[in-house]
């Protein structure tokens, strides 16, 4: 299907009505500008990824400001742009902070390898093959997966366990769902 101009303002319209299916358009069409626009930037993909999570979570937030004058993809990167200088800013002023925080806390951390309750429960469920699948996605991504479908914490629980906004929490499960699911189509291929 040809993604027309009309079709984007329809999908705008619609997500200023709060239509999840909008939202998960609008996604899936401007990703990977926003998110090359960052790579470009910031030349990490985490970071990248994280802004462009942090971009879509914030336009979705703010959808109703949204001034149909201008074109959406041109707003998109505006407020990417500045959650990128923001970023660097909180950046700039912890990099003391964390220095110190991690040698205190170097002290304290032993890594346990022991399988944990839902490890367990896949291998008698013979899930193995979809954890192998999602330990495949990045660690962030794992992690939400894990927090919402193996520990099925809501939404507003897992925002508060990743410390985060809950549209970042939508926005990150969205991507971390549409990248598990192609990363399992392409293995049956």
């Amino acid at each position: 299907m040809e993604v027309t101009p009309h079709l984007i303002k329809n999908a705008i319209k619609k997500a200023k009505a709060a239509d999840q299916k909008a939202f998960s358009f609008l996604l899936d069409h401007f990703w990977n500008d926003i998110y090359a626009f960052q790579l470009l930037r910031t030349h990490n993909e985490n970071d990248a990824e994280d802004i462009s999570i942090q971009t879509f979570s914030r336009a979705f937030d703010k959808i109703a400001s949204y001034d149909e004058k201008y074109e959406f993809k041109t707003w998109l990167i505006t407020i990417s742009k500045n959650i990128h200088i923001d970023h660097i800013r909180k950046q700039k002023s912890s990099i003391i902070n964390q220095a110190i925080q991690e040698e205190n806390n170097a002290v304290y951390e032993v890594m346990d390898d022991t399988p944990t309750a839902e490890d367990k429960l896949i291998t008698e469920q013979n899930l193995a093959k979809l954890l192998r699948y999602i330990k495949k996605l990045k660690p962030h991504y794992q992690k939400v997966i894990n927090l919402r479908y193996f520990q099925e914490l809501s939404y507003q629980e897992i925002a508060q366990e990743l410390e985060e906004p809950l549209n970042n929490v939508k926005v990150k499960l969205l991507r971390a769902k549409k990248l598990l699911a192609e990363i399992i189509q392409n293995k049956k291929q």
